[in-house]
């Protein structure tokens, strides 16, 4: 992304308030402690693919109409129908059970079917049981926002599940929370944020409760702990602040990176306000590390704070790629931070000082990739050759994830690299086809060269077109004439 260019104004968006949605945590007394059912989410879902989570969707008016009707929860209702399509399983009881093939299927098909078939009993909907855990709201940076009830039900054994007819999961498997928790922590496992944290908060409290998981869920409905860390990987905490960035993105992630236990640094704290600085300074507090330094991706303004600020927060040096830093970051340079190391990537194109990290839990991408809108290369201080040159050398690392500056986590890398070269080498060819065509004028070339991208803002695709002409005049491909350009 980058800042809005100057003398551009730009739409205001209107976000929606975010919208009711339910999980359901399963577990069960498994032969060597308390078990966890989660499902793999299929790489061709559009949010978290591939990612280990618990069955569960949005509310939808399916789910309203029954909720009134049957005198239970919207939030019961969902879950109890997104879990007979995603694992062929309902409520009985106490326990979850088993449904008749051919109603599953009626489900899947039309998910307005749940209703009567569970109004006639043929599909259980027992609420015996099942506990509203925690309740939490996602994170500001994604285009639509969720305030998700997590639901728990426990038993020492239930009906096995089936993923026959259905795409949401690709696969589903019973683990400890501990056994989970420690995979994440390996980099073996992807688990959407809140799942973790839940079922760190999960492992914690079997670990005091002698593993009584009924204790445990009894406890946490009587708290219902919420969000306080997004752990977007180990060693990996963002803490969204809001600026003035290009929409439709309105945040700016700041990342705590490195070791939980040990040595950390806080990645481009961008806040202007005191309410912003506040949140990140608490997500400092709640590590039991030691804050070494303040580390700046580059020095766009929605990406620097009010410096004020940072000195009314922090009492740490300032590292970057800046001759101006107490200390410059070279490509190459290994951050020893306790038990992580964390490689140092000098990737100019979007700014000549632009940076990376890059470690086993992948890379803190700054503005080289967004996870929410685009990446904007400023005419005459970005250089569009050598940022695709540099999308080049990081999807070679193949990262395990992508850590963006704005919108949530990337969890498919390659696909995400492959796109953005893609798009960006066409859109390059497509600005030297306009001046074989004899276009000369920016209006002209412009308007050929998003031609594909009819509801392109004309300012900033006048502004990328600049910023392509001015790559191809570098490489001798193109000069300026009178009346605009043409093919050298």
């Amino acid at each position: 992304m980058s800042e809005i260019p100057t003398g551009m104004s730009m739409p205001a968006i209107e976000r929606r308030g975010p919208r009711p949605s339910a999980t359901l945590m399963i577990t069960r007394d498994g032969e060597e402690g308390v078990e966890v059912l989660l499902g793999r989410r299929s790489e061709t879902m559009p949010s978290f693919p591939g990612y280990w989570a618990f069955p569960g969707g949005g509310v939808s008016r399916v789910d309203k109409a029954a909720s009134e009707v049957l005198g239970i929860s919207v939030q019961h209702c969902a879950i109890m129908r997104e879990v007979v399509e995603e694992l062929g399983l309902a409520p009985s009881d106490g326990k979850m059970v088993a449904v008749d093939n051919d109603w599953r299927s009626m489900v899947v098909e039309d998910k307005g079917n749940w209703f009567p078939l569970a109004l006639d009993g043929d599909i259980p909907c027992s609420v015996e049981g099942i506990r509203i855990i925690s309740m939490r709201t996602t994170p500001p940076f994604g285009p639509v926002g969720f305030e998700n009830s997590f639901l728990h039900i426990h038993s020492a054994e239930h009906d096995d599940f089936s993923l026959i007819g259905q795409t949401e999961f690709s696969e589903a498997r019973w683990i400890r929370p501990e056994d989970l928790v420690g995979a994440w922590k390996n980099y073996a496992l992807k688990v959407a944020p809140p799942v973790v944290t839940l079922l760190m908060e999960v492992d914690r409290c079997l670990k005091l409760m002698d593993g009584d998981m009924t204790a445990v869920a009894i406890d946490m409905e009587k708290r219902k702990p919420g969000r306080r860390s997004i752990l977007f990987a180990h060693g990996v905490e963002v803490v969204p602040v809001k600026t003035a960035t290009l929409p439709p993105a309105n945040h700016t992630n700041c990342y705590l990176v490195g070791d939980p236990e040990g040595d950390f640094v806080l990645v481009d704290p961008a806040f202007h306000h005191r309410e912003g600085m506040e949140e990140v300074a608490e997500a400092v507090n709640r590590h039991s590390g030691n804050l070494v330094a303040i580390v700046f991706t580059h020095s766009h303004s929605d990406h620097m704070p009010d410096m004020g600020l940072l000195k009314e927060a922090f009492d740490a040096p300032i590292w970057s790629a800046s001759p101006n830093a107490d200390r410059i970051l070279t490509d190459g340079e290994i951050l020893s931070l306790g038990s992580q190391d964390w490689t140092v990537l000098h990737t100019p194109g979007h700014h000549p000082e632009h940076i990376c990290l890059h470690s086993e839990a992948g890379l803190i991408a700054g503005d080289m990739v967004a996870g929410i809108g685009t990446i904007l290369i400023p005419p005459g201080q970005g250089d569009m050759e050598v940022y695709l040159d540099q999308l080049e050398r990081l999807r070679e690392l193949d990262p395990h994830l992508i850590f963006p500056s704005h919108g949530a986590v990337i969890p498919l890398p390659e696909d995400k690299f492959n796109h953005y070269i893609s798009h960006r080498v066409k859109r390059h060819q497509r600005v030297l086809n306009a001046l074989e065509e004899g276009m000369t004028s920016l209006e002209d070339i412009s308007r050929f060269a998003y031609e594909d991208t009819p509801d392109a803002h004309p300012g900033l695709a006048a502004d990328q077109t600049l910023s392509h002409l001015l790559s191809h005049e570098k490489r001798k491909s193109v000069v300026r004439v009178e009346n605009g350009w043409r093919i050298a």
